[in-house]
Formats: C-alpha cells, structure tokens, sequence
C-alpha cells in the first residue's frame, strides 16, 4: 500500500473531521485539486509551503483507496506529485500526527510509520 501525505491548518484538519471529507486548503481549491506529497517530497514541501505556519498537522493517506481521482502528474523540479481531483474522503486516511513548528527556520519531520 502506498502512503501519500497532506500537511494542513489544524483548525481545517478538525473542520474536515467534523463534515467527514476534506476539500483541501486555499491553494488546493485555488488549483482545483488536493496537493500531496510522497515520503520523499515532504520535506521540502514543508519547507517550501509551510515554513512560517504552526500549528499543522500531517496526515497520511491511503493512495490505492482514491482510485481513479488521484492522478501523479510532474510538478516541482519535474518530479511527480500525487494531485487528488475530488474531495478526500477520511476513511483513506491511514493516521494524523502533530506537525512540529519551525524551530529557528528549520522544521523537523517526523519519522513515518511503516
């Protein structure tokens, strides 16, 4: 099973939590889809993105479970990047976990789960 994963507000975690999907942040609805990173895209995501938000939380998703709406396209550096055209359902989500803020502009990501 592959893992993908979304950082976000905590405040639009615990909203999405209440309505039961996610629709995503301003940029994803900007966009006109959920951006996610793999494992080794999060760091620089965060750090290009989120460098001055706190309070974030990560949360992993369950690639297979979005079917046909998560298509990889190329994005940053050509790399490809997991985009998800339709709200994210939670039952795709594998875990949430605190992010932790910024500590003199550097950020520590969490180790991941197996």
């Amino acid at each position: 099973m592959a893992t993908i994963y979304k950082i976000c507000e905590r405040a639009l975690w615990r909203a999405a939590e209440a309505d039961g999907q996610f629709l995503g942040t301003e940029a994803d609805e900007r966009d006109g889809f959920i951006h996610f990173s793999t494992a080794a895209q999060l760091a620089e995501t965060a750090a290009k993105h989120f460098a001055q938000k706190t309070d974030l939380v990560l949360v992993a998703v369950d690639a297979e479970a979005l079917a046909l709406s998560l298509v990889w396209e190329r994005s940053r550096g050509g790399e490809f990047f997991p985009h998800l055209y339709a709200p994210l359902p939670l039952k795709a989500v594998r875990w949430t976990q605190p992010l932790p803020d910024a500590v003199d502009g550097r950020r520590a990501m969490p180790e991941l789960p197996a």
